[in-house]
């Protein structure tokens, strides 16, 4: 399967579970792409976790032009405050449209389950096929323990509430996953 087929196969897996799936050519489209839409949903803050410095001085920069706040970490100290989580994601599994985060770090599981929305970047050349392809990486994650590994299938949502589906329960409400195609900063 080559990378067009991986990206189709795995935005069309991704929007069956309601995330919103965009390809972006480079991180200041990322930056953009996340302040607009925490602007647009009447955001305040965003908490950024693990971008590159040149893609974080950025976000910083253009929060300021929006008045939207960029938070620090730690997060904890910010818990009621995280709209929108910016962070990238470690692989993407295209035959369930999944994202796999090494969340060993509280700060990065803070900030993608407390916020509003949860903006993940995954660079085009960590998308796999299936959860086999990226079993080895995993294995050598767990070679030094203790880790949390987050499975990612769309907004938080669950139906244990007298059987009514309710999204943003355990998570956030809204997943954006943007397929970068270039890594570089």
């Amino acid at each position: 399967m080559n990378d067009q087929d991986l990206v189709e196969l795995m935005s069309g897996k991704a929007q069956a579970v309601q995330t919103v799936v965009r390809l972006c050519a480079h991180w200041d489209e990322v930056v953009t792409y996340t302040l607009d839409l925490t602007a647009s949903q009447g955001g305040s803050s965003v908490a950024p976790w693990g971008l590159p410095d040149q893609a974080r001085d950025r976000l910083i920069q253009g929060a300021a032009h929006k008045g939207l706040r960029v938070l620090d970490p730690p997060f904890r100290r910010h818990l009621e405050q995280i709209h929108t989580a910016l962070t990238p994601v470690d692989w993407g599994v295209a035959e369930t449209g999944t994202l796999v985060l090494d969340s060993t770090s509280e700060d990065l599981r803070l900030a993608t389950m407390l916020s509003e929305t949860h903006v993940a970047v995954l660079p085009k050349e960590r998308l796999r096929r299936s959860s086999f392809d990226v079993a080895e990486a995993m294995k050598a994650w767990h070679m030094d323990p203790p880790r949390y590994v987050a499975f990612i299938s769309g907004a938080s949502r669950t139906a244990d509430i007298e059987r009514v589906l309710t999204i943003g329960v355990h998570g956030p409400q809204h997943l954006h996953l943007l397929i970068l195609k270039e890594a570089d900063a």
